[in-house]
């Protein structure tokens, strides 16, 4: 059984910069690719981005490419998102995620097996 816990949520102005992090339980986290989900209310949980089991590889939804940075220390067992030149439209409650070990990031909510309990990010105008 692995556990995520999501923090470093808040309230920051449009431009300002935030760092999520997700640290998770139990010896598997080496092994396991990891992605970071939004979900704002009234909207389908949606994926921000992914990061390979080594941290090697990342790949990011079209609308934070070039703002956010997925990274992980996996002697920390801890995964990060930094999100930088943040908008309004980016205010929802962000997930981390852990796959089954061995298995690659995806984009999509039902490949991934643990979640965290979600961490509030608001952006103001």
């Amino acid at each position: 059984q692995v556990q995520l816990v999501e923090s470093g949520g808040g309230l920051v102005q449009a431009g300002g910069s935030l760092r999520l992090s997700c640290t998770a339980s139990g010896r598997t986290f080496s092994s396991s690719a990891m992605g970071w989900f939004r979900q704002a209310p009234g909207k389908e949980r949606e994926f921000v981005g992914g990061i390979s089991r080594s941290g090697g590889n990342t790949y990011y939804a079209d609308s934070v490419k070039g703002r956010f940075t997925i990274s992980r220390d996996n002697a920390k067992n801890t995964v990060y998102l930094q999100m930088n030149s943040l908008k309004p439209e980016d205010t929802a409650v962000y997930f981390c995620a852990a796959r089954t070990p061995a298995m690659g990031p995806t984009s999509i909510v039902s490949d991934y097996r643990y979640w965290g309990q979600g961490t509030q990010v608001t952006v103001s105008s």
